[in-house]
């Protein structure tokens, strides 16, 4: 990527994988704006997943176009984006693309029992560990034809970073580094 490029990354996953974390790293390396999307909620949202009660669709929609329209507002003024959203199904990254046709969703993916403890050693997230199960229900990954990368979670936060960046760049297999000092 040159520096004069703009580019959109929705980094996407299930809660607890990390995309906070990582969206903020990926954010500084490539000199995007990081868009936390958990803080465009509307309160309502929030509300009910503290309470244990998983979102429907229609809660989401007003969320995603909010999402869409801070991406939209920053790409206007030839700024990348490094966003965070579960965009847990097909038609929800469908609606984030159309801010820019050339969204780069980074799928964050871990096991249950990684991400449930995660979950449950985290404090001051409104998402209880008991809405775990219904984002992998949820969970559509990314088809062959959506612009992305799966990156495992299971590694350090700087190795979950390079994967995403070397999935970013078009390399499929991030090489690790290089022992020669």
């Amino acid at each position: 990527m040159t520096g004069r490029e703009v580019v959109h990354v929705v980094v996407m996953g299930v809660s607890s994988t990390g995309k906070s974390l990582v969206g903020r790293r990926l954010a500084e390396r490539l000199g995007a704006e990081f868009v936390e999307g958990d803080d465009l909620h509307p309160q309502v949202n929030i509300d009910k997943m503290a309470a244990g009660t998983p979102l429907t669709d229609d809660d989401r929609w007003p969320w995603l176009e909010a999402i869409v329209e801070r991406t939209r507002q920053v790409g206007a003024d030839g700024r990348s984006t490094v966003v965070t959203c579960s965009a847990l199904k097909r038609a929800y990254r469908d609606v984030l693309r159309t801010a820019a046709p050339d969204t780069f969703f980074v799928h964050l993916h871990g096991t249950f029992n990684l991400l449930a403890q995660r979950m449950r050693e985290r404090e001051g997230h409104f998402m209880p560990p008991s809405l775990l199960q219904s984002q992998f229900e949820s969970l559509e990954p990314l088809d062959d034809d959506e612009n992305g990368a799966l990156v495992d979670v299971g590694a350090e936060p700087d190795a979950v970073v390079e994967a995403a960046l070397a999935g970013l760049a078009g390399d499929p297999q991030p090489r690790p580094p290089s022992s020669a000092g």
